[in-house]
C-alpha cells in the first residue's frame, strides 16, 4: 500500500477537506486537514474488490444471509484480540455514534446521569445531551504527562441518579492503550454504582508498537450481565462513509432490551458497509492494518518531535489512535491567540480542545493519518506560527 499518495479530496463532499474553510476558517487551497477522524488513505484491495463486485452486479438491493458477515467479526475479534464472539451477540447500527444513541435509549431513562471520563470523544456528551439524559463529567487527571483515573474522586461525584458509563479503550483523544489494572477499576466502579457500562473499542486495532490492547470482556467476566461492547471496521480501515458498527451484548436481558428498541426504531443495516466489512475482517485486511500502523508510527514520531520543539507546546505520547492531542497551556497566552496562530498562521484545521469536555480547554486535536508529506509540511508550519518563542 502507498501510504504516500496524496489523493485529492477536495470537491469530493469530503466533510475534512471540504468543510474545513467555513468551520475553522482554513483555506481549501493550501490549508491542511488534520481535524475529522478519517484517514487519507484509501482501504485495503479487499474493500476495493467488494465495492467493485457489488458495482458490477449494478443492483443494490437488500442484504440477505449475513452469516458470513457475522462470522468475519468474530475471526476477527478472536484473531486479532483474543476475545471469541458468538454470532448471535451482534447488532449492526448506522455507526457507533448511532450505537451510542441507541445504547442510550435502551438502557436509561430521561433525567439519568451518563458518566463520561473527561476530556473525551465530543459526540457522547452531545448525544446524551440530546436524549435528555445529564451529562456526568468526570475528569481525568493526568502524571507524568498522560491521563489516569481517580476512582476515589469519581465515588464522591456519584449521586445514585447515575445508571450508565461510557467507557472510550483507547481512549480518545489522550490515546491511552488502558492497562489490565485500569480497566479493572472501571469495572469495580461500574459495580460499586450499579451502572451498565458501554465500552466504545473503536480504536482498538490502532495500537502503536510495545502497547497491547484488552478488550473488556477479558478483564473481568463477572460484569458481562452489565457490559455492551461498540466495535467497527470504520476506523480502522477508513469506510466511515459506510455508517456501520456493531454494538455486541452478550448477557441475554441486556441483548434482548437492545433488539427490542432496534425493533422498535425499524433500524436495519447498510448493505454497502456489510460488503466492506465481510471483506475488511480478513487476513488481507489484517496485514493492511499492520502495514498502517507502522505508517503512522513514523507520522507520530514526526508531529511530536516537531510540536514538542516549540516551547510551552507538549504532545501527549500516542499509545494509539491517529489523533495527536497537543497541550498549549504551557505557551502562557489566551487560548484565542494559539487558535488563531494554528488556523491563520500555518492554515491547519484542527479540532477545538474544549468541545471534548472538562480537562480540554487548552488542546487542539490533528489527525496524523495523512501521507507524510502533509505531516512534515503540517509540522514545519507549526514551527514557524509559534517561532518568535523559540
Amino acid at each position: 500500500m502507498n501510504f504516500d499518495e496524496r489523493i485529492e479530496r477536495r470537491g469530493t463532499h469530503s466533510v475534512k477537506w471540504d468543510m474545513m474553510e467555513s468551520l475553522y476558517g482554513v483555506p481549501k487551497d493550501d490549508g491542511i486537514a488534520m481535524w475529522v477522524a478519517d484517514m487519507d488513505f484509501r482501504p485495503p484491495t479487499c474493500v476495493q474488490t467488494a465495492l467493485s463486485k457489488m458495482a458490477d452486479v449494478g443492483v443494490y438491493g437488500y442484504y440477505g444471509n449475513d452469516a458470513p458477515y457475522r462470522n468475519a467479526i468474530c475471526w476477527w475479534m478472536q484473531e486479532r484480540h483474543r476475545w471469541r464472539v458468538d454470532p448471535s451477540w451482534v447488532f449492526t447500527t448506522h455507526g457507533l455514534v448511532n450505537g451510542t444513541g441507541m445504547c442510550v435509549d435502551a438502557f436509561t431513562n430521561p433525567g439519568d446521569g451518563v458518566v463520561l471520563f473527561t476530556p473525551v470523544y465530543h459526540a457522547f456528551a452531545r448525544v446524551i445531551a440530546a436524549a435528555d439524559r445529564q451529562v456526568v463529567e468526570c475528569q481525568m487527571p493526568m502524571e507524568d504527562g498522560r491521563y489516569v483515573m481517580d476512582f476515589a474522586a469519581y465515588d464522591a461525584q456519584m449521586t445514585g441518579n447515575e445508571k450508565m458509563v461510557i467507557l472510550c479503550s483507547p481512549h480518545n483523544p489522550g490515546g491511552r492503550v488502558w492497562s489490565k489494572d485500569e480497566l479493572q477499576g472501571v469495572a469495580d466502579f461500574a459495580k460499586r454504582h450499579d451502572l451498565i457500562v458501554v465500552s466504545d473499542e473503536i480504536h482498538h486495532d490502532l495500537v502503536y508498537p510495545g502497547h497491547s490492547h484488552i478488550a473488556m470482556p477479558l478483564v473481568d467476566p463477572t460484569i458481562t450481565n452489565r457490559l455492551v461492547m461498540m466495535t467497527a471496521t470504520t476506523k480502522t480501515f477508513n469506510i466511515a462513509g459506510s455508517h456501520s458498527g456493531n454494538v455486541i451484548i452478550e448477557d441475554p436481558d441486556l441483548r434482548a432490551r437492545f433488539a427490542k428498541r432496534m425493533g422498535g426504531l425499524g433500524i436495519s443495516p447498510n448493505s454497502f458497509g456489510l460488503h466492506m466489512a465481510e471483506a475488511a475482517y480478513s487476513p488481507e485486511g489484517a496485514q493492511w492494518v499492520d502495514e498502517l500502523m507502522l505508517y503512522l508510527d513514523g507520522n507520530r514520531k514526526i508531529f511530536d518531535d516537531a510540536v514538542n520543539s516549540i516551547p510551552g507546546a507538549a504532545s501527549m505520547n500516542l499509545e494509539a489512535t491517529y489523533l495527536a492531542w497537543v497541550d498549549f497551556a504551557g505557551m502562557g497566552m489566551q487560548q484565542s491567540e494559539v487558535n488563531e496562530r494554528v488556523f491563520k498562521q500555518a492554515r491547519i484545521a484542527a479540532n477545538h480542545g474544549p468541545t471534548f469536555g472538562t480537562g480540554g480547554e487548552t488542546f487542539l486535536r490533528f489527525n496524523i493519518a495523512t501521507p507524510r508529506s502533509y505531516v512534515e509540511e503540517a509540522a514545519a508550519r507549526l514551527k514557524d506560527a509559534f517561532r518568535d518563542l523559540q
